[in-house]
């Protein structure tokens, strides 16, 4: 931590990156701002009570990264201090209470579609409802899916090119399944064969970066134990934000005995924009259709994808590479859209004001169709679209794609 508060020089190139500090003005709401914090608390100089607030309202986006001139890992900070200040929290029962309920009942597919279903017999007395509970039912969906079980193994169609694995998600299995089937379908078309190790876990990226480590490496181990990387060309994830957290595993597992089994496994992780983009540059992607009409789609850039992964030239490559389709550029487009995991059940006030904002920028565009590659934020930018009576679908990239090679987009 001491490395990377020494290595800010404070220039204040991350203020216009960061969202909370173009919400609130407030410097302490800035990375700059929160750094310092950070460095006072760990000396001694401040309280954890006082600085709480500020850092808590961090979406962890790492917007702040990209623009960072002199390479201030700031996502491993705030994941870090995080991490370390968690048990020295204090906070009421019920928050305590729905804390816990959050990070163990989003990493199981099964007791979340229970929940989501639950929820949505609730969801029309939300306005009457506890307050604790009305953002989580704000945003769930009008219908919640049907949920179809993957199976542990789809063969490659045509001439066999290689073998992938499958990282399935948690919420994203219930909320928007298709996404992993839309990916299945793509990856056999070209010829990989995939699998789905039943083994597998939540990659533990939302433990991680609330500060419940414990909880965090459990699952991260469940993962190691899961997926044996020597079997496959590529481990891959449709959810930006697990994909950055398979990525983070050497550095949560750094000085223990499994870290070379973490350096193994992460080396393999790609996003499936990642791994389609490297056969589009190659020549080796299968063609598909042309889109059926013109089509404008507003690509939004999940801040997993483009901030934590560097990730921005291949989903929109993808999506151009498909004839009909003209990628439109959201309006400041670099600001997270407030949905950053648990953060907008935790931090309903900023997450909304975000999720407005960026709906407001996606729909300046005019767009036919909005594309991003994460499930917070199609969930998020739906549901700030729909109150803004937007009504362009919210789409995944592989979707676009799996409808082009059905020549149904």
């Amino acid at each position: 931590m001491l490395h990377a508060i020494d290595a800010c020089v404070h220039c204040g190139f991350c203020l216009p990156a960061c969202p909370t500090y173009a919400l609130l003005g407030d410097e302490m709401d800035s990375p700059r701002g929160r750094i310092v914090l950070m460095k006072d608390v760990l000396e001694g100089e401040l309280s954890l009570h006082d600085a709480a607030p500020h850092l808590d309202r961090c979406l962890g986006c790492q917007g702040c990264v990209t623009a960072c001139p002199s390479g201030v890992a700031y996502g491993e900070l705030i994941t870090s201090f995080r991490g370390w200040s968690e048990p020295q929290r204090q906070r009421g029962l019920l928050l305590e209470a729905r804390r816990a309920a959050i990070l163990r009942v989003l990493p199981s597919p099964a007791v979340f579609q229970a929940a989501a279903t639950l929820g949505q017999v609730a969801k029309p007395l939300a306005p009457v409802m506890p307050k604790l509970l009305r953002p989580a039912l704000d945003l769930l969906p009008n219908r919640v899916p049907r949920r179809n079980r993957l199976r542990a193994f789809y063969p490659a169609q045509g001439l066999k090119r290689g073998r992938i694995a499958l990282l399935a998600g948690c919420a994203q299995q219930v909320l928007a399944p298709n996404f992993n089937e839309a990916t299945i379908r793509v990856l056999t078309l070209n010829g990989y064969e995939v699998a789905v190790p039943p083994e597998q876990g939540c990659c533990g990226a939302a433990a991680l970066h609330t500060g419940d480590r414990p909880l965090a490496l459990g699952q991260v181990r469940r993962n190691l134990a899961a997926f044996e990387p020597q079997e496959y060309d590529a481990i891959i994830s449709n959810a930006a934000g697990c994909g950055a957290g398979l990525k983070e595993y050497p550095a949560v597992l750094h000085g223990l005995p499994d870290q070379p089994q973490a350096e193994a496994l992460a080396a393999k992780v790609q996003d499936i924009a990642e791994f389609l983009g490297g056969l589009l540059d190659r020549g080796e992607l299968r063609p598909a259709l042309p889109a059926t009409r013109p089509l404008r789609i507003a690509y939004h850039d999940a801040c997993h994808l483009a901030h934590a992964q560097g990730i921005r030239r291949e989903p929109r490559e993808l999506l151009r590479w498909i004839s009909g389709v003209e990628v439109l550029e959201v309006p400041r487009g670099e600001l997270c859209c407030g949905s950053a995991g648990t953060y907008n059940i935790e931090q309903p006030e900023l997450a909304d004001q975000l999720g407005e904002l960026k709906a407001t920028s996606i729909l300046s565009t005019q767009p036919d169709l909005i594309v991003s590659g994460n499930i917070g934020c199609h969930t998020q930018i739906t549901t700030h679209v729909g109150r803004q009576g937007g009504a362009a679908r919210v789409m995944h990239t592989i979707e676009v794609l799996d409808l082009a090679y059905r020549g149904e987009l």
